[in-house]
């Protein structure tokens, strides 16, 4: 089990001055984005604008606080905390408009045809079964792995490597990577 603080997460400004990004983790270790197979982030928008476009990614997607709405090619989708994870292609033109103030999100990006994941939002325990497994708290809450405790703050995530038990009390996003 390794615990991922977000205050420990340096930010990364996007290019295009409309958020930032924080690395929770990636795979292999030390990946930039020329060979990540897997990468998970936290997001901060602050204004609309493009998502930048992604050869050979496939994105999924989940809002953490705030409200957003994304604009791809006919279809256009407000999500907020209490909306289910969506995926797209990281080649998908998507236009990124904050509703009501700022917008924080989780992503993860997986490279075409080496990795695959789900994400979903949980607040039951469950069964971790995958090669990895990473829990994202969107507010500080406790978790038992395998019965420890474990206190989380905002935007923590645990990252597990080997299948357990997780008793997860209040909303949470589990992203199952194989």
């Amino acid at each position: 089990m390794q615990l991922l603080r977000a205050r420990d997460r340096a930010a990364t400004p996007w290019k295009n001055g409309g958020g930032i990004t924080h690395e929770v983790a990636v795979f292999p270790p030390g990946s930039d984005f020329a060979n990540f197979l897997w990468r998970v982030s936290v997001a901060q928008v602050t204004k609309a604008g493009p998502f930048s476009e992604l050869a050979q990614i496939e994105r999924l997607f989940a809002v953490l606080e705030g409200c957003i709405r994304l604009e791809f090619a006919g279809r256009t989708l407000d999500l907020d905390a209490r909306s289910d994870p969506i995926g797209f292609s990281g080649e998908s033109a998507c236009l990124a408009t904050p509703l009501r103030g700022p917008v924080s999100d989780l992503n993860l990006m997986l490279r075409r045809g080496k990795a695959s994941a789900t994400m979903k939002r949980v607040s039951a325990p469950m069964r971790s079964e995958t090669p990895t497994t990473i829990v994202v708290a969107p507010r500080a809450q406790s978790l038992c792995i395998d019965g420890r405790q474990i206190a989380l703050a905002r935007f923590d995530a645990v990252r597990l490597d080997a299948p357990c038990d997780i008793g997860i009390g209040d909303d949470a996003l589990v992203i199952a990577i194989a």
